[in-house]
């Protein structure tokens, strides 16, 4: 059991970004939560040294003077065979499945060596806020993805690691940036969404808003990992091409840009190589070529061997040693099967990483996370749900509700609050529902009613004596399953077809509002038989306030769409394909190359129902005077509306082709904004251009190249709404 030390003292919250002049609202509210904030790094309490690594003059390794590899240099002299192994495994085995039920359950455990003064590394789950006991439930990723938002990944991180600190860990699994590719993967509401540019920048905030307050990070799942099918055996056939500019760029931008303390290696293989294993990646790209200083744990029971983990770049194996430990290493070395080398290089990678993060340096974090003010946790999920609801279709401006004297509520879900199931999910302190939010910002004035939807006959009953009618629907995600299809029929099995009754409802109310909570796209037949339609994500336990101001205008939906929405199951990525997804003989083939995600759709030719980037606002924006060249491309945006409202620019660049076995997708994402407009209000938006972001992979020469050509630069709401464009490079005149 974890024992407890005293509080880190606060210091004040280093300085937001600003985005175009002015601060966005998670910007604002990353401000309360950074101010909570210890120090990284500066002054030690006083008894740290004596409580944590000791005293100077007998452990020169606990010198804070000196540098993190001095320092790692000094200790492993001190060190027996047995201490250095002890390091390379966690011991709890029961921590993982334990943490969503008891507060001191860590997911992992390192004991250390207290001989030596190498204090314990306590770790917890949390992409979505911390999995031990009870915590602040965050919105979905998918949600934060949604919000095309910076400032809001880091108060996300911030918000995330700060809990962590206070539930006594040292390190936190998260964020997960895994490219989605399969819109059917059961974790697709745990990620950032299907473009590769939006899922790093996201990325790499949200390590530094973790970062910041003292833990480290643990960016998951390199290099490959895409579905809960078969994940424990699959093998992914990926070329070099489609590895570099879609897969790898997340994890790049978290080491280069976020600075990650840990990136943990997932399950499956890539081209034949288990991913805890694949020093071609873990060596090879992470360390030689990215810099990478930190440390490799693996997820859960990712260790295949023992030998070809250690020469491939493994440095801790979770949840316990049952590749690492001491008879196995031991006998590799007597062998001279792994040198003691590369026994010590994962060694020193580990404490390295100690010594760098302050572990030694401070006394114990407090598990005390139930004791204290969560205000600060509570309002970031408010505000990164508000920037991450996305209004999809509003037919005669139903929406914000213009005080309707009666409402009903149709769906479970209105009095739930929907989340993804596996080491993800996070079990609130407390939530509130939607039901709860929409009678409080109501008032008495309005009569709400409340039909479960079990009967579809009955919810229409209810929507017909209501004068709005609001239907939620959810699908079910989690971690070990992929979804059976994109429908709302068998999207979530516990609540029959959704579908046929939003259909009932919508005919017996034409002011039908749906509500969707959902971990990623699903089919919308029902699409234009209803006035309203809100993409709410898996919303977090203050959903039902967020989904409340939303739906009243207190604030504008600040969502576009991280993910595209097909008008068809065949329409989908992957869709009839079997050896795309789930795989034939545990094997899968990215044999759509680069084409992920909306890239599938355009050079397809095919209408998705909502495409990616797209996002209603309850104001209209004008996109003018765009300028571009190869170092930015800059346009004004001008809010032509009478209300305030969330501008979202983005920037999407069509590369030219080097030749033909070097396809380009008509559209890159390449920037983005988000811009608070009051009426009548312009913005000049400039997005920054590098080398990198018009480079394509080129396998012959092992490196990124610019072709030679013309550049088209696009800008407007979404992938699908272009309104202003523009070019750069060798273009013909026309």
């Amino acid at each position: 059991m974890r024992r407890t030390g005293r509080r880190t003292g606060h210091s004040a919250a280093p300085s937001a970004g600003r985005r175009t002049g002015r601060w966005t609202p998670a910007a604002a509210a990353l401000v309360s939560v950074l101010a909570l904030a210890a120090p990284l790094s500066g002054a030690v309490p006083a008894d740290a040294a004596q409580t944590r690594c000791g005293d100077p003059a007998q452990r020169p390794w606990c010198d804070t003077a000196l540098g993190a590899d001095r320092r790692t240099a000094l200790l492993m002299a001190k060190m027996t065979d047995d201490e250095k192994i002890a390091m390379l495994a966690s011991d709890d085995p029961l921590g993982g499945p334990l943490g969503g039920f008891i507060d001191t359950a860590h997911a992992d455990t390192n004991n250390g060596v207290p001989r030596l003064g190498i204090p314990p590394v306590y770790m917890a789950d949390g992409p979505a806020g911390v999995r031990q006991g009870k915590a602040t439930r965050l919105p979905a990723p998918i949600s934060l993805a949604a919000g095309f938002d910076p400032a809001a990944a880091r108060l996300y991180g911030g918000t995330v690691g700060w809990e962590a600190k206070h539930r006594g860990n040292d390190l936190i699994f998260g964020p997960t940036v895994d490219v989605l590719r399969a819109p059917r993967n059961g974790r697709s509401f745990e990620g950032f969404g299907e473009d590769p540019y939006l899922s790093s920048g996201l990325g790499a905030e949200w390590i530094r808003g973790a970062q910041a307050q003292g833990v480290m990070a643990s960016v998951k799942h390199l290099a490959v990992y895409t579905q809960e099918s078969d994940r424990l055996s699959l093998d992914m056939k990926v070329d070099p091409r489609t590895l570099r500019e879609v897969y790898l760029p997340p994890f790049e931008a978290a080491v280069k840009q976020g600075g990650a303390a840990t990136v943990m290696c997932g399950f499956g293989k890539l081209n034949g190589r288990w991913a805890c294993q694949d020093g071609g990646v873990l060596n090879g790209i992470l360390r030689s070529e990215w810099g990478f200083k930190g440390f490799v744990p693996s997820d859960h029971t990712a260790v295949q061997d023992t030998v070809a983990a250690a020469n491939g770049g493994l440095d801790m194996e979770l949840p316990i040693g049952m590749k690492y430990n001491a008879f196995l290493l031991k006998m590799a070395v007597a062998q001279k099967k792994v040198t003691q080398a590369t026994i010590d290089g994962h060694v020193r990678n580990v404490l390295r990483t100690m010594f760098a993060f302050g572990v030694f340096d401070r006394a114990a974090y407090p598990n005390d996370l139930a004791a204290i003010d969560r205000t600060a946790s509570e309002t970031a999920a408010r505000t990164i749900e508000e920037g991450g609801i996305t209004l999809l279709r509003n037919a005669g401006g139903i929406l914000p509700l213009r005080s309707p004297s009666s409402i009903a509520l149709i769906g479970r879900a209105a009095r739930q609050s929907q989340s993804g199931t596996g080491s993800a999910n996070v079990v609130p302190f407390a939530s509130v529902s939607a039901q709860d939010g929409l009678a409080r910002r109501a008032g008495s004035g309005t009569k709400i009613t409340f039909d479960n939807g079990d009967n579809a006959g009955a919810a229409a009953d209810a929507a017909r004596k209501a004068d709005v009618a609001i239907v939620f629907a959810t699908d079910s995600e989690g971690e070990f399953f992929d979804r059976s299809c994109l429908t709302l029929k068998c999207g979530d099995p516990l609540r029959g077809d959704q579908d046929a009754l939003i259909g009932a409802v919508a005919k017996a109310n034409p002011n039908t509002i749906v509500v969707l909570q959902t971990g990623g796209a699903v089919l919308t037949p029902w699409r234009n038989q209803v006035k309203g339609i809100v993409e709410a994500w898996y919303p977090g336990q203050q959903g039902g306030n967020a989904l409340a101001r939303v739906l009243y205008g207190d604030v504008d939906p600040g969502g576009r769409l991280p993910v595209t929405f097909p008008a068809a199951e065949n329409d989908a990525p992957t869709a009839g394909n079997p050896a795309q997804f789930p795989g034939v003989n545990k094997t899968v083939t990215f044999s759509e190359g680069v084409m992920v995600g909306y890239r599938h759709y355009d050079t397809r030719g095919l209408t998705p129902a909502y495409p990616f980037g797209y996002g209603l606002s309850y104001t209209t924006f004008k996109y003018s005077g765009l300028t571009a060249s190869s170092t930015s491309v800059q346009v004004t945006v001008t809010n032509t509306g009478t209300r305030a409202g969330t501008a979202v620019p983005q920037l999407y660049l069509g590369l030219p082709s080097p030749g033909v076995d070097v396809p380009q997708p008509p559209r890159q994402l390449k920037g983005y904004a988000k811009v608070q407009l009051a009426p009548g209000q312009s913005k000049r938006v400039t997005f920054p251009l590098t080398s990198r972001s018009l480079a394509y992979w080129n396998q012959g020469a092992k490196a990124w190249k610019v072709a030679a050509g013309c550049y088209k630069a696009m800008v407007g709401g979404s992938e699908r709404g272009i309104e202003q464009t523009g070019s750069f490079g060798t273009c013909t005149a026309r």
